[in-house]
């Protein structure tokens, strides 16, 4: 059943009648008990009474035997053991009894019997046991009719109850229903069952990040064009220059121009598409990463590019170290900044990468440092580099202003913290990437 209102009828009748089950066969017991007593109680009056009448009362024409219907069934017996009287001669009784109360069982079923001794005879008196079952029956069936009758009013009255609980949420459904693609404002929880608020508060902190992700999406997509406005324009130009070439000299230099655009122009696409990958952020499958087998390969990658930039770039320190996490966004993390650090690195200088396990007892994990003696960045500027596409006015070599705000999208995807610092000596830059410890991962 998908109906919720069907699922709950279905449950609370079934457990009305559970419980009217369990009800029934208590009453029936109780019934039962009762009916025992009572019909003990008459059996032995009926011993009692023909104890003190004379055999010859019973025996005479004018004592009539009891009706069919009438259940108790006596006989009388003499002190030597001889039956005397039957008040029902093809009754199945036991020939022997014992005195007072007790339950002998007969081709006929279980009888309820009670004997007591006179002067000369012993008097039975006896009972089917299917009498009082069935009167103990009758008497739970008569106390369970109302509530079977009403059962059909009871399905009714839940069937509306459990309507007009759900009034609340149907509303809620027909206005989110009603809303536009665009309309991502909080929904109104006012009046809503306490079982419901938390649903719409959920709906709701995930229209906020859905908001904040779309905005942050018209965001790049705005930079985005802007910024590959510029590059486009320039390659458009240098063609215009390249076809306007008179001479070999003119047109090797501007297919030497022409060249470096497009290397620009797919460095920029590139990191845009980096970029676009990690935001907004979207849960990935983690999986163990070895952070200094990384370093290596990264740094033997970037090599060549830092010999052609007369950089001396290698491996400081790298201990064994494993993270959790998607090992393709770390290793764009680890290029990016390996490259950012060569390229802005003057000839003749250093760049290191470090990798650092944790400390036994120590609160944070693993430390990725790549750190570089160049020109550095002022200490009050570099809170904005994180930014999109921000560079500082007069840097060289031309960039696009990508590289840290990816870096900073990876390492808040993995929950790891970025802090900058001044270089070995206080000159240059370091920039540490301080991942969580293994399990305590932040939110």
């Amino acid at each position: 059943m998908s109906s919720l209102r069907a699922r709950l009828l279905a449950w609370l009748l079934a457990g009305v009648l559970g419980v009217g089950a369990v009800g029934g066969w208590i009453v029936y017991r109780n019934a039962l008990a009762e009916a025992d007593a009572f019909f003990d109680y008459h059996l032995r009056q009926t011993a009692l009474i023909l104890r003190d009448q004379p055999v010859q009362y019973l025996l005479a024409p004018q004592f009539q035997p009891a009706e069919p219907s009438y259940d108790f069934v006596v006989q009388v017996w003499s002190l030597d053991g001889v039956r005397v009287y039957l008040s029902r001669p093809h009754a199945v009784l036991p020939e022997i009894t014992t005195l007072g109360f007790s339950t002998v069982a007969t081709s006929e079923g279980s009888w309820r019997v009670f004997g007591v001794q006179a002067l000369t005879r012993v008097i039975q008196v006896a009972q089917p046991m299917s009498v009082r079952r069935q009167r103990a029956a009758e008497l739970a069936l008569e106390t369970l009719k109302p509530f079977a009758l009403l059962l059909p009013v009871l399905a009714l009255v839940i069937w509306f109850a459990v309507g007009h609980a759900l009034e609340p949420l149907q509303r809620l459904t027909a206005l989110v229903k009603a809303r536009r693609v665009d309309a991502l404002d909080p929904l109104p929880d006012p009046g809503l069952p306490d079982e419901v608020q938390p649903l719409v508060a959920a709906l709701n902190d995930l229209l906020v990040r859905l908001r904040g992700a779309l905005a942050r999406e018209r965001a790049f997509m705005a930079d985005a064009a802007h910024e590959l406005r510029t590059p486009l324009t320039a390659l458009h130009l240098q063609m215009g220059m390249l076809a306007r070439a008179s001479g070999e000299s003119e047109r090797t230099a501007a297919m030497s121009t022409l060249a470096a655009g497009v290397q620009r122009a797919i460095r920029l696409v590139e990191q845009l598409l980096a970029l676009a990958r990690q935001e907004p952020r979207a849960e990935t499958q983690h999986s163990p990463v070895r952070l200094d087998e990384l370093a290596r390969e990264i740094v033997a990658e970037l090599v060549p590019l830092a010999d052609a930039r007369h950089v001396d770039l290698g491996v400081a320190a790298a201990q064994p170290a494993t993270v959790e996490g998607d090992a393709d966004a770390l290793r764009t993390l680890l290029r990016n900044l390996v490259d950012n650090a060569v390229r802005y690195t003057p000839s003749g200088g250093r760049v290191d990468v470090a990798v650092a396990a944790p400390a036994p007892g120590a609160l944070s994990g693993t430390r990725l440092t790549v750190s570089d003696d160049g020109p550095g960045i002022p200490a009050e500027e570099r809170a904005r580099i994180f930014d999109r596409f921000y560079r500082r006015p007069g840097t060289e070599p031309p960039g696009s202003g990508l590289g840290l705000a990816i870096v900073k999208a990876i390492a808040e995807a993995h929950g790891a913290r970025v802090t900058l610092a001044d270089g070995p000596g206080g000159k240059g830059l370091a920039v540490a990437v301080t991942f969580p410890r293994q399990g305590t991962r932040p939110a």
